[in-house]
């Protein structure tokens, strides 16, 4: 299994200059006044690096090739999230709220955004698997204290929605350096079975059915039920479950999967959903690494825009999306 490690020295450069290094391709066209891309690809980094380096970007043809030209609704959104921290969100709130927890740190004033819509979906991130492996990977870049949370107020599912959730972030001038190249051997695993509008027995079988498995490995198990009724039940039925395994060396591996949409392809069973998420914790931690494959991104910006001492971290194969 290929291994990964990364050392950044920041050494007063801008973000500018590592971009021009690292992420520019054949399609991207470096001006002193504007850098321009084209197409769709890797829009939210785009629009994120060229806040934080407060460098002008111009992206022609976006999908010029399709039926449906141009920005789609959640694009859409997520420019006027930037523009004005408001937003209405057309995707999950996962897709949004990985942004903000790139600028979140870096803004005027403490951030306070509450991102109401899908909590969780098949696609994008959910905001449970964010809450238990991005906020203590942001703890270890001194990015702490209360004012650093994400509560989910109300659960929605995909497609309907109807979830809330409230993230707020302090503000600081600086990254922490960090030292992440060991990551210890796992100690305890953590999770959460929620289920909205269906029977509250079914997140007691994916506890069951997860278990099965991750018995075999390790005593030190807890998962949490999760069932919300009434208004805090969002508009659509479903169920999930997300895991996370924590190192002696506080390493937070995730993993999570979600119930099928209502009117989107085969349901799924409860029992095979939890295996199917315990399989993929197993997998997480097989790859290795002191970052899960979710916050591989958001760790190497983090050590881009640290100090000028080396920050380094070791990290599993690479995500397409890293």
């Amino acid at each position: 299994m290929q291994r990964h490690i990364f050392a950044f020295a920041f050494c007063g450069l801008s973000l500018a200059g590592f971009r021009r290094e690292s992420v520019l391709s054949a399609e991207t066209r470096v001006s002193p006044h504007i850098m321009e891309f084209e197409g769709c690809s890797c829009f939210r980094q785009r629009l994120v690096l060229s806040t934080l380096s407060v460098k002008r970007v111009k992206i022609p043809n976006i999908r010029s090739k399709d039926d449906n030209l141009g920005l789609r609704d959640f694009e859409v959104s997520f420019i006027r999230l930037l523009d004005k921290h408001e937003c209405n969100v057309q995707r999950s709130i996962g897709y949004y709220l990985e942004a903000l927890l790139m600028l979140a740190p870096f803004v005027k004033t403490p951030l306070r955004a509450a991102l109401k819509g899908v909590t969780n979906d098949p696609t994008d991130p959910s905001v449970d698997l964010l809450k238990v492996t991005a906020i203590p990977l942001m703890k270890k870049f001194g990015i702490d204290g209360d004012g650093l949370e994400i509560k989910v107020l109300k659960r929605g599912m995909a497609p309907a929605g109807g979830g809330e959730v409230l993230f707020t972030c302090p503000v600081r001038r600086s990254m922490k350096p960090v030292q992440l190249t060991e990551p210890g051997k796992i100690k305890r695993i953590r999770g959460t079975a929620f289920s909205v509008r269906v029977s509250p027995q079914m997140a007691n079988r994916i506890v069951d059915s997860a278990r099965s498995i991750l018995n075999k490995f390790i005593p030190d198990i807890y998962i949490y039920t999760d069932h919300m009724k009434g208004a805090s039940s969002g508009k659509s039925p479903g169920f999930g479950l997300t895991l996370v395994a924590e190192t002696v060396n506080g390493t937070f591996l995730g993993a999570e999967v979600m119930s099928t949409p209502q009117g989107q392809g085969d349901p799924v069973l409860p029992e095979d959903l939890g295996r199917n998420c315990a399989k993929l914790l197993l997998e997480e931690i097989y790859r290795g690494g002191c970052v899960d494959s979710t916050n591989q991104s958001l760790a190497l910006l983090y050590m881009t825009l640290g100090q000028q001492d080396v920050s380094k971290s070791l990290l599993g194969p690479l995500s397409p999306y890293t």
